[in-house]
Parts: C-alpha cells; sequence; structure tokens
C-alpha cells in the first residue's frame, strides 16, 4: 500500500514545480503561509515548515514585512577551481545535457596558436559544446586541446563525458588562468545559447596546464542572466596583523 505523501512536502512540490518551470521568476512573491495553508487544508504550521525548508535550501528568502520571495539561484561557477559543469548542476538538483557542435582536428589560427603555445597551422584537437540545465544553454564551451598531451581526446563520447573529465583524467590539472568580461555575443553564438544578440554575456577565456605544458585553451561563453562566477581566498595574518 503506498504511503501518502506528508502535506508539507504536497507544498513544497507546488512551490518547486511553479519555479522549475518559469510560472515564478526570481523575486516573485509567492502566496503568504496563510494562503497556503487555505488552499492545502493544512494548520499555518505545516505550510511554515515548508516554506521554512525552501528557504534553508536556497529556493526561497524572506523579507520580514514584506513576505517570501523566489531567490535568483544563477548558475554558479568558480573562478578559483576547475569544476566539472555536468557536477555542478547535478549537485544543484538539476538535470545536466549537452549539445555537441563539433568534435574535430582543425589547423590552429593566429589566435589559437598564441594562446596554446603552438605554430601557426599545427593541428589541434577542437570541440564545441553547448551545456544545458534542466534543457536551458547555460554555457557554450569553444575549447581547443594539444593533442601530443591528450591523444585520444576526440575518441571521447562528449554526451557522456564533459571535456573537464577527460583533461583532469589523461593530466591532472595543476595550474590555471582566467580572464572574463562581458560581450555581445553574434548571432550565431546567441542562437546556441537562445538569448537575442543584445543580451549581456559573461565570457571567460580559460588556459589550463598540467605541470610545465599548456594542455587546453578554451572560451566559455554564459549568458548573464542565467549564470554568476564566483570567486574566494582566504586571507592569512601575519603576527603583526597585516594581510600578507
Amino acid at each position: 500500500m503506498a504511503t501518502a505523501v506528508p502535506r508539507y512536502l504536497q507544498i513544497q512540490h507546488h512551490l518547486l514545480e511553479n519555479i522549475h518551470n518559469g510560472t515564478w521568476l526570481a523575486n516573485h512573491q509567492i502566496p503568504p503561509e496563510e494562503q497556503l495553508a487555505k488552499d492545502f487544508g493544512v494548520s499555518r504550521m505545516t505550510a511554515n515548515k515548508a516554506i521554512r525548508d525552501l528557504v534553508q535550501q536556497g529556493y526561497l528568502v524572506r523579507h520580514p514585512g514584506l513576505g517570501t520571495f523566489v531567490t535568483d539561484r544563477k548558475a554558479e561557477s568558480s573562478l578559483v577551481d576547475v569544476h566539472n559543469i555536468a557536477e555542478e548542476v547535478r549537485h544543484r538538483g538539476h538535470r545536466y545535457s549537452n549539445q555537441v557542435l563539433h568534435s574535430e582536428s582543425v589547423a590552429a589560427d593566429d589566435e589559437v596558436a598564441l594562446h596554446m603555445g603552438v605554430r601557426l597551422g599545427a593541428q589541434v584537437f577542437h570541440t564545441l559544446i553547448v551545456h544545458c540545465e534542466n534543457a536551458i544553454p547555460i554555457q557554450l564551451e569553444n575549447r581547443y586541446v594539444n593533442p601530443r598531451w591528450v591523444p585520444d581526446y576526440l575518441a571521447t563520447d562528449f554526451t557522456q563525458h564533459t571535456p573537464n573529465e577527460v583533461l583532469v583524467a589523461a593530466c591532472p590539472i595543476t595550474d590555471i588562468e582566467h580572464v572574463v568580461e562581458a560581450v555581445l555575443v553574434d548571432a550565431t553564438t546567441a542562437s546556441h545559447l537562445e538569448i537575442d544578440t543584445t543580451s549581456p554575456c559573461l565570457s571567460m577565456t580559460r588556459r589550463t596546464w598540467s605541470g610545465e605544458n599548456l594542455i587546453s585553451y578554451a572560451r566559455l561563453i554564459h549568458p548573464g542572466e542565467r549564470y554568476k562566477l564566483r570567486s574566494s581566498m582566504a586571507r592569512h595574518l601575519q603576527a603583526g596583523g597585516a594581510i600578507c
């Protein structure tokens, strides 16, 4: 015999459904506890528990005297570490998917040769992949890899394994370089990300090394309204109290 779903979970499912399907966007005010209690035939205490749990999980925020609102849960990535975007998405309890647009060997042009430290025209591996969260594009990854250090890169099924997974397995990353800027994108990129060309985006240029070897150069484009970048560092105090 099936166990009945607790009433507070029914309320949570109702709230989360409206958040995930886009009915309630960031900063939308949800119905008050009294209304939820009446709609679901429960006590105000039960409605309060449903809301309180979602506040703790980061989906909602309370503003005393004003009400409870949907938070801006943009996808987030660290500027300090290099994480697998598929794991980031799943960690948020969402569904990861991607679309592989290109997986090929190409001749390095001026830009790629300069950033990868190879000769102009040298053969490098190239992948162009759209990463999605709940079927919504959150990153266009345009990556070049030195075949000398990751010779089996193009043999990967990128629908099952991200470039990050392949690179980390082949060459443990020891150093990274990030350059971030705000940009507007061309029509092709906008189409891949399912945005308008007037929508602001975050562009991150990333180079990764394994020891002395420059492994990869990537240009990562994120729709600004769907993504945020985070950086943190520890600040150590010397004996005299100065920050070093």
